[in-house]
């Protein structure tokens, strides 16, 4: 075996010790949530057995081990640095751990939510949301209403006819299952039997993460609630892991619990950042802020198995036509910031240099999922480049936008397959037949 081979090996194991250390201290080590697990593998690769005592996704080696430094994603990197520096002891175990949390004050707090989301005043079916949340267990982090019954839509003209959509992040799944078993055992299908451990098992193991439960009579309306891990939901909004929720979280929603996590809020935040740099990349060299807003909207769309069966060929423009200063409030700062597009507000319209140097910024910083898509188009199983070269190869690329738009296409279309699948047993056969049959009736009436 090699010397260089030994040293790496020796990098993995004490990275590992040194992970499990931390998340022995602290409970919910930064390190541990923030890593890409795609690039991970793309350089862990023959030695993924080193890391088994870790799982995956958590695995450190790449932020601690000098070599594989390179693939840190941009978006990784910006929110570590973007903190207050972390001065760890030598001796690992005398550390404080009230010494790892960070701050932010309640101006910074605003700031960031702020920017990061676009409903969150009191609205008119505003009451009715915080009952049905208070009906719920506690220990929700933070919950919102999306879709048609939650955000004006062109198609839909009387929101309060339609389903309401929420998603609960919480802390604690099996917890919480616990004690929503309790309290709403009728929510769940035939799973219910299994108890809580099966439940969160199959949230956290299968589809993008997410426990759906639908058709719920409440407050008068019929609902559906999707419950996902905080940790969980931090990956997806960072890596674009299966770009479900952080999807969701492109386009505007109705806060109902506001979020008090430091790393949640500043993913969040991040997860626009990522959608403005794939945008832009997309886009031709001209274009409107309505296509701009559009083409965000969509990238969780693109490869969306249920797009061509049971969903409005026009979902994504009803979506942005009605909630422009909607998207303009979520999205106009980050425009501003970026100096790479032009914008005149007073037109509508931007414009952007297709050049290498603007395709290598916004390649850099895309999450990690999507780059590792990227690396999968242009080079052979087997080979593992550094992240530099990866981004290098496709800024030359005339044809970058077709590969990106691969990328995410494939992250989208395989988190939507499996995620509809898990549902027929989340939601048991007559609710999935029901749910179904909705959705098709609706695309039919649409036309």
């Amino acid at each position: 075996m090699s010397k260089m081979l030994i040293k790496r090996m020796t990098d993995i194991s004490l990275s590992c010790q040194l992970h499990s250390e931390l998340s022995r201290i602290s409970g919910c080590c930064l390190y541990r949530k923030f890593v890409s697990s795609a690039l991970h593998q793309t350089w862990c690769g023959t030695m993924y057995s080193v890391c088994t005592r870790v799982s995956h996704r958590h695995c450190t080696v790449c932020l601690v081990s000098a070599p594989t430094l390179r693939l840190i994603t941009a978006p990784t990197l910006r929110l570590i640095t973007a903190r207050p520096a972390l001065h760890y002891s030598t001796q690992v175990k005398h550390t404080n751990v009230s010494e790892m949390k960070f701050d932010l004050n309640n101006c910074q707090k605003d700031r960031l939510l702020a920017e990061t989301n676009s409903v969150v005043e009191p609205n008119l079916q505003q009451s009715l949301y915080t009952r049905i949340v208070e009906s719920f267990p506690e220990g929700i982090q933070l919950a919102f209403a999306y879709g048609s019954g939650a955000i004006q839509q062109k198609n839909s003209l009387d929101v309060s006819k339609n389903m309401l959509d929420f998603i609960f992040v919480v802390d604690k799944p099996r917890r919480w299952h616990r004690l929503n078993l309790e309290k709403h055992p009728h929510h769940y299908s035939f799973l219910k039997h299994f108890g809580p451990d099966t439940i969160t098992r199959i949230q956290d193991r299968y589809g993008a993460g997410v426990y759906f439960n639908t058709l719920v009579p409440m407050e008068g309306r019929l609902i559906k609630y999707g419950v996902i891990s905080t940790a969980r939901l931090i990956t997806d909004l960072l890596d674009w892991e299966s770009l479900y929720i952080s999807g969701r979280l492109h386009k505007p929603v109705s806060l109902i619990v506001i979020p008090t996590n430091e790393d949640l809020l500043t993913a969040m935040k991040m997860n626009l950042r990522s959608a403005v740099h794939a945008a832009l990349l997309l886009l031709p060299d001209l274009f409107t802020e309505e296509q701009f807003y559009t083409k965000i909207a969509s990238l969780s769309y693109a490869g969306d198995i249920r797009m061509g069966i049971a969903e409005d060929r026009n979902k994504v423009a009803n979506i942005v036509r009605p909630n422009m200063q909607l998207f303009a409030r979520m999205y106009a700062p980050l425009l501003l910031e970026e100096e790479h597009v032009t914008w005149w507000q007073s037109e509508g319209q931007l414009e952007q240099a297709l050049t290498y140097h603007s395709r290598h910024h916004h390649l850099k910083c895309l999450p990690g999922q999507v780059l590792y898509g990227l690396l999968l188009q242009k080079y052979q199983i087997g080979v593992f480049p550094d992240l530099e070269e990866i981004i290098k190869r496709h800024a030359y690329d005339s044809e970058c936008a077709k590969y990106v738009a691969n990328s995410i296409n494939d992250i989208v279309k395989r988190s939507s397959l499996s995620q509809s699948l898990k549902g027929i047993l989340t939601a048991g056969l007559t609710k999935s037949l029901r749910y179904s049959l909705n959705k098709v009736v609706k695309k039919i009436r649409s036309r």
